[in-house]
């Protein structure tokens, strides 16, 4: 299953910079982690905001939320997830469902 998440980075201001390093170094391994594995195909940044699009490949929704609930700045994060589907018009690059 493919979901589109849109993700805003929202930490706060008077946050030690010393915790939000060490909050976005174990957020790289995680997030890496996902990537490798397949869970986490595409992942681009949104220019000029601290935020990211995704497309995330699960099992399920649960799995979804399990992975998402996972990142290190989850509590910090405003995220909104759209279900995919291939469009018919699509052309077929080989690819599975991504």
């Amino acid at each position: 299953m493919l979901f589109l998440a849109e993700m805003e980075v929202r930490l706060p201001p008077d946050m030690p910079a010393e915790h939000a390093d060490e909050l976005k170094a174990r957020e790289r391994e995680y997030s890496q982690a996902a990537q490798r594995d397949g869970r986490w195909p595409h992942l681009w940044r949104v220019a000029g905001r601290y935020a990211n699009v995704s497309v995330l490949d699960v099992g399920s929704i649960d799995e979804l939320h399990e992975l998402l609930s996972g990142l290190p700045l989850f509590p910090y994060l405003d995220i909104r997830v759209t279900p995919l589907a291939r469009h018919p018009n699509a052309i077929d690059r080989g690819e599975s469902d991504v």
